[in-house]
């Protein structure tokens, strides 16, 4: 890629991610029950859920909770930065073209979202590296903190002192 092209790609990454800012996000009040976690942030970690946490005995309930948990530990700006995340993998306008799951979250398939999570991971743009890495990393955090998870690797729990 030569400079010229790297300035149109970052000039119209900058507009495109300012409009959808423009053209709203989220509410930003929290699902009931939850301290952080939005109504439309459900779906999306719904479906990410079963695909990142395979094979586990993990339930999206569990690990919603727990996800809802790190992210009221964060700082203001981390979570903004994670809000932007789910904005952009929950609004319509950027979901198809980013994500490949041109419906919605909860009709996307097992395939839909492996698929994608292999395209960002893969991607040639850093930024969605950098959230297929954040997605990771928030849910495999959020599985581990649960003392569900702690038999399966061994752990036998903090130390009782």
């Amino acid at each position: 890629m030569q400079r010229r092209d790297l300035l149109r790609l970052s000039l119209g990454a900058s507009v495109f991610l300012g409009t959808v800012s423009l053209v709203g996000c989220s509410a930003q009040s929290p699902a009931d029950g939850y301290r952080v976690l939005r109504d439309d942030d459900l779906p999306v970690l719904g479906a990410l859920i079963p695909v990142v946490l395979a094979g586990t005995s993990a339930t999206a309930a569990v690990v919603l909770r727990s996800v809802d948990h790190t992210l009221a530990a964060l700082s203001p700006e981390m979570l903004k930065l994670t809000r932007q995340l789910f904005d952009v993998l929950s609004l319509p306008l950027t979901r198809g073209p980013l994500t490949g799951v041109w419906g919605a979250w909860e009709q996307a398939s097992a395939d839909q979202v492996t698929a994608f999570l292999q395209r960002w991971q893969d991607s040639s743009l850093n930024l969605l590296r950098m959230g297929h890495a954040s997605l990771l990393q928030l849910l495999l955090m959020a599985w581990y903190e649960c003392p569900q998870a702690w038999a399966a690797c061994g752990y036998p729990g903090p130390p009782n002192i």
